[in-house]
């Protein structure tokens, strides 16, 4: 199993950044994916799911900001984040409910004020 994250960087208050989890070795359409991230001397904490049926759930922090969706074609699941806040810098990482937890690697996004 392979959960790959891309598309973190360095990005002004206001911005937009699109974040993508490209995945292998999992039957990724019957798969909830889940992007958590983890700012620095925090918790990790989930900031959005998708079930396999495309429903989605956000955390309130995020809620009309972030949206996750999933290409089932493509084995991957976005988080496209718009109106970026300083508070937003964390490494995000997704996620799979997959046979236990399956977990990538992590991509950083830094939002400066």
């Amino acid at each position: 199993v392979q959960l790959q994250a891309s598309g973190g960087g360095l990005v002004q208050a206001g911005g937009s950044l699109r974040l993508s989890c490209r995945t292998s070795g999992i039957t990724f359409k019957i798969t909830t994916m889940n992007w958590y991230r983890q700012a620095p001397g925090k918790e990790r904490e989930l900031v959005a799911f998708i079930s396999s049926t495309g429903s989605t759930n956000y955390a309130d922090s995020v809620k009309g900001r972030f949206t996750i969706s999933r290409d089932n074609a493509r084995n991957t699941m976005y988080l496209q984040m718009n109106s970026l806040k300083p508070e937003d810098t964390a490494v995000y990482y997704c996620n799979a409910w997959y046979r236990g937890d399956q977990w990538g690697q992590g991509t950083l996004v830094t939002v400066s004020s």
